[in-house]
């Protein structure tokens, strides 16, 4: 947890220091990222469960002129949560599949820095699995999502990026693969 909390604060700190970098039209990136707290789950006091764990993929759609460009793409999350009772085990597992769009600003003159924020429309599904064995779908919903994040890039095609928003989970943090 420590090494985690050490790389969130260097990530927030990197925007200071820094080549232009700019998400442009035709931009491709892939991130994978472990996300803290969740929108999604049952408040469990006395049970466990892992942070979020996502895959997503962006490609720069539209140069709006000017300022930035809006990209399109997709996401896949995994949330789980566990909680060991009297009676026994129950365990919910929470997917969600989703389409994003942003819009990055390439207005701020910072090297490296790719800063963006969009929504997402997803759906969430949930799979619950009780003391007695039994498993079940439920409450699987749509759902949509706003966010805000940034990359910041230490090589042309490697960087890390953090994301704060109302979805799977609040922050997010990870890296971030630059393909084109």
């Amino acid at each position: 947890m420590k090494k985690f909390i050490i790389i969130f604060m260097l990530a927030l700190c990197l925007p200071f220091i820094g080549s232009a970098q700019e998400f442009q039209k035709g931009s491709k990136v892939i991130s994978l990222g472990l996300g803290l707290g969740s929108s999604v789950g049952h408040d469990l006091t006395y049970g466990s469960q892992i942070p979020t764990i996502s895959a997503q993929y962006e490609q720069g759609v539209w140069d709006i002129g000017g300022p930035g460009v809006i990209s399109l793409g997709g996401y896949i999350g995994f949330k789980s949560y566990s909680n060991n009772a009297d009676i026994g085990k129950s365990k919910w597992n929470y997917t969600l599949v989703g389409v994003r769009s942003a819009y990055h600003f390439n207005m701020l003159e910072v090297d490296n820095l790719d800063l963006y924020a969009g929504a997402m429309l997803g759906f969430y599904f949930e799979n619950y699995s009780g003391p007695s064995g039994s498993t079940y779908n439920a409450n699987n919903s749509v759902g949509l999502s706003l966010y805000a994040g940034g990359r910041y890039y230490f090589s042309d095609n490697f960087g890390g990026f953090a994301e704060v928003g109302y979805g799977v989970s609040y922050l997010t943090v990870g890296v971030a693969f630059k393909l084109q």
